[in-house]
């Protein structure tokens, strides 16, 4: 009882407890609740974590850690690893361009999609097109593209004549290559077939093994030859070929395995022989190099051999280049439940591993993030690991978790700058050296769906200008993983190792440890370093230790890395993966922010005082001076219908995805829509200048994919006008000393002031051109166009249909609400005093009529494009306004 009201005491229980139990007479019901409690807030104590409390887990008897794969042919045959990578780089000016044409049976066969996905993955830009669709080869004397790929042989051979000769002249003119895969046959047994065209045989449901590449060949470049894949490839799965031309060069042998033929007619037997699965033709016979592969593109070494292909047959054109930048991070640093975390051998274990690791890759350091609150949480053998990773803690670099691994998007600016200080301290008290202006967000939260406090929290404390994260723009597939830059933090795109927080015994891998060693051999971790300029591998701490599968599964890659491929790996800080990473793309610097409410993952770590129905349902996107604001007087009329508030910059257009404002996140965004009253409720945007921006059709299709768009089109020669006198009425200098014609008709080599002004007012009326665009991202159910005299000349029957667009259930009849009014001369809404509202000064503003010289090069100018207009809507099956009645005859 003593030892109970010593802890009383220091305030473990609260003092309503202590008055509870902590009297003078105990009986002993009293006295074991007492105990039970104890030993609850005890436990409860020691293992919170994160609001919840982590169950201890009992090790399991721990058998020796599996030994790396270090296994590695080449690096003992001097001949193979001095020849090194080959440069296809030619002197010249070569005709073609940096593009892959597949050519496909269907874009759904797995062959198909496996192809995509390792263009997508190399970023290679690329078109897929069906058998005989082949589109417009050249453009301006040039080549569009610089390689061909055929999903089978078969697939070419059966193009139709035009076709083939089509491809083939192109291929031979502007010096083409090919690449072909094969695809087993269905029939049973060895098959062979006869291609005379190339001078080559196929032996097709051959079984192989022993695969091993040609050393002598300068198509490899990424792949390093020597070494010999151990896998046996039953009957069935191969094709072989035969040839006796010297254009051909093998890039692959195998033996033959015995067929199951052969027990029948030993004659035949074709087993233990050296057969060719991939070869070069080297384009003596017609001018035309190709290579063949032997199977489709699953079997991994392919990866390796196609990107080489590529290179070889483009002249380097287009190629991937050698340096890998790797990362690895350990988050979690003191924070595992009792039982999992790393012990003091561990920690001598992850030195050593470090020290192997930096002979294969230059500058190489484990990046270790921590959470000081967690520090000696362990078992006594579990602490004494925590003061050895101190104790070594020069040899890592270490970046900044949360003081108590919390996600960021739960808490306020205030709360997380208290939390970061916290860590700050400890670091400082430790003595933990955090000088790479890097930090990683606990369950990537805060970071992507941003968070904005976060980042200005960061910025405060640790002076962050990097972080990573696997969740933009979204976490699968892995390979379309994007970096961007906010708030002047810059986010590289961070990737998974098939090891997470639960998975630390071998026995218990997800799929069983065959799979981690097919993902290591070859398989998904592999390609991350073959395909990828920059990787940051999330790992935690329970990987270190238990059966310290982290340092079994790096090892292991980096040394299958080091035996099949030229790669050179390195790791500089991540202030240099950052600089490095957005000057090889520096288009992802822009962000596309996409909706969390489209994705579950996101939605976990999106604030909980955020909601998506804050997200507008439509947008009325332009163009200017076509009647945008008319429009958005009418919807706000409607009783369901509500509009974003207005901004102090632009009135009552937001102009978010159009400039600037863009950068400033989502949250921002939604800050200037209210919340709905009713779930029937339609929040809408107007931001006139949406029409004609390039770059605004993504944006608004990747954050609103479901999103409506409205769209007003009246004559662009009459809009053009509008906007010049705009313009003059606002003092524009140019307007108002230069006519409209000198401003429409003025050359390119006219003043940059005045050639502004001339495409604000000419460029926003090519109107089928911007349609266009809209259309590459929205369905054209999802576009209404409204013709902008009739808004102004029968607004009713315009927002009749606007509501049938949208689907709103309450329908509003704005007879009784809008009048007609012969001052201004257009509608106005009716209030209840019988009096009209109508909009502002500098609408239905007065000015002469356009002079006929500019009226007739308008006509000329506009005609192109309002033909255009008219064959898009036909094909739309829109009704064109009126004002293009004259352009329809010649449309058809």
């Amino acid at each position: 009882m003593k030892l109970l009201r010593m802890i009383f005491k220091i305030d473990i229980l609260p003092r309503t407890a202590q008055r509870l139990f902590c009297q003078r007479r105990c009986t002993l019901t009293r006295a074991l609740v007492i105990v039970i409690l104890t030993v609850l807030v005890v436990f409860g104590i020691l293992n919170y974590r994160n609001g919840h409390v982590i169950r201890n887990v009992d090790r399991v008897t721990r058998h020796p850690p599996p030994t790396p794969y270090t296994t590695c042919n080449s690096l003992h045959n001097r001949p193979l690893s001095n020849k090194g990578p080959h440069n296809h780089n030619v002197q010249g000016d070569l005709k073609i361009g940096r593009k892959v044409l597949i050519v496909v049976e269907t874009p759904f066969s797995r062959n198909a999609k496996n192809i995509a996905i390792g263009m997508e993955s190399a970023r290679f830009v690329y078109k897929i097109v069906e058998g005989n669709k082949i589109p417009t080869l050249t453009h301006m004397g040039k080549g569009r593209f610089g390689i061909v790929i055929f999903e089978t042989i078969n697939l070419y051979m059966t193009l139709d004549d035009w076709s083939r000769q089509l491809i083939d002249k192109y291929c031979y003119e502007f010096k083409v290559g090919m690449i072909f895969f094969m695809k087993p046959q269905n029939d049973n047994g060895v098959s062979m077939e006869k291609f005379p065209d190339f001078s080559l045989t196929v032996h097709y449901n051959v079984g192989i093994k022993e695969y091993k590449l040609n050393p002598d060949s300068r198509v490899w470049r990424i792949t390093k030859p020597g070494e010999i894949v151990s896998e046996t490839f039953p009957e069935g799965e191969w094709a072989v070929f035969h040839f006796n031309h010297s254009t051909f060069e093998p890039l692959a042998s195998a033996i033959q395995i015995a067929s199951f033929y052969d027990d029948y007619e030993p004659s035949a037997a074709n087993s233990n022989k050296t057969v060719y699965p991939a070869i070069l033709d080297k384009g003596e016979n017609d001018g035309i190099r190709r290579v063949f592969f032997g199977q489709d593109f699953s079997f991994w070494l392919h990866s390796l051999m196609l990107l080489d292909s590529i290179s070889y047959l483009s002249y380097g054109m287009i190629s991937l280049s050698l340096e890998r930048y790797i990362q690895i991070d350990i988050d979690d640093i003191f924070v595992a439940a009792i039982g999992t975390r790393m012990k003091a051998d561990d920690v001598v274990a992850l030195v050593e591993s470090q020290s192997r690791l930096q002979e294969s890759v230059e500058g190489f350091h484990f990046m270790l993030g921590f959470s000081g609150w967690y520090y000696q949480h362990g078992n006594e053998e579990e602490n004494l690991g925590d003061r050895t990773l101190l104790e070594y803690k020069d040899h890592f670099h270490w970046f900044p978790h949360m003081w108590r691994h919390e996600q960021p998007h739960k808490f306020s600016q205030d709360e997380l700058l208290n939390n970061m200080n916290l860590n700050y301290q400890f670091a400082k008290e430790n003595g933990i050296s955090v000088m790479d202006q890097y930090a990683v967000a606990p369950h990537h939260s805060g970071v992507f769906p941003v968070h904005d406090p976060v980042y200005t929290a960061w910025k405060t404390v640790w002076d962050i200008k990097v972080t990573s994260t696997e969740e933009y723009p979204r976490l699968h597939p892995a390979w379309g993983r994007k970096g961007f830059v906010h708030r002047g933090i810059m986010v590289l795109p961070r990737q998974t190792c098939g090891l997470f927080t639960h998975t630390y015994l071998l026995d218990s891998y997800p799929g069983g440890p065959g799979r981690l060693e097919k993902s290591i051999h070859g398989g998904e971790l592999f390609k991350t370093f073959l395909y990828n300029p920059l990787n940051i591998y999330m790992t935690h701490l329970s990987n270190y230790g238990n059966d310290r599968l982290a340092l079994y599964t790096f090892e292991s890659v980096i040394k299958f890395v080091q035996c099949w491929t030229n790669l050179k790996l390195k790791q500089g800080t991540p202030m240099d993966h950052a600089i490095k990473y957005f000057d090889m793309f520096p288009e992802e610097q822009m962000p596309q922010w996409r909706n969390p409410c489209d994705s579950e993952k996101h939605m976990e770590i999106w604030s909980a005082n955020k909601t998506c129905d804050r997200f507008p349902k439509f947008l009325v996107v332009g163009p200017q001076k076509t009647g945008t604001t008319a429009l958005y007087t009418f919807l706000s009329m409607h009783p369901w219908i509500r509009s974003n508030f207005p901004s102090k910059e632009s009135f009552e257009e937001v102009q978010f995805f159009n400039g600037n404002n863009y950068f400033n996140g989502i949250d921002w965004y939604l800050e200037y829509f209210p919340h709905p009253q009713d779930k029937h409720e339609y929040l809408f945007e107007k931001s006139a200048a949406y029409f004609d921006n390039i770059l605004v059709p993504k944006r608004v299709h990747n954050l609103l994919p479901n999103s409506k768009i409205i769209c007003i089109l009246i004559s662009p020669a009459k809009r053009a006008y509008s906007w010049y006198q705009h313009m003059r009425a606002h003092n524009d200098p140019v307007a108002v000393n230069y006519t409209f014609n000198e401003v429409v008709s003025a050359s390119d080599s006219a003043p940059r002031e005045v050639k502004a002004l001339r495409n604000r007012c000419l460029l926003p009326g090519e109107y089928a051109h911007h349609l266009e665009r809209w259309l590459d991202h929205f369905s054209y159910r999802q576009i209404h166009i409204i013709d902008g005299e009739q808004l102004k000349d029968n607004p009713i029957g315009v927002m009749d249909e606007v509501q049938k667009f949208l689907g709103i259930e309450k329908y509003l009849n704005y007879t009784s609400i809008v009048r007609y009014d012969s001052k201004k001369g257009f509608y106005c809404q009716v209030l209840s005093d019988n009096k009209n509202k109508c909009l502002g000064r500098s609408k239905g503003r007065q000015y002469n009529p356009m002079d006929e010289e500019s009226e007739d090069f308008l006509k000329k100018y506009y005609h192109k494009h309002n033909t255009a207009l008219v064959q898009l809507l036909g094909k739309l099956k829109i009704r064109e306004p009126a004002w293009l009645k004259d352009y329809t005859n010649t449309a058809r």
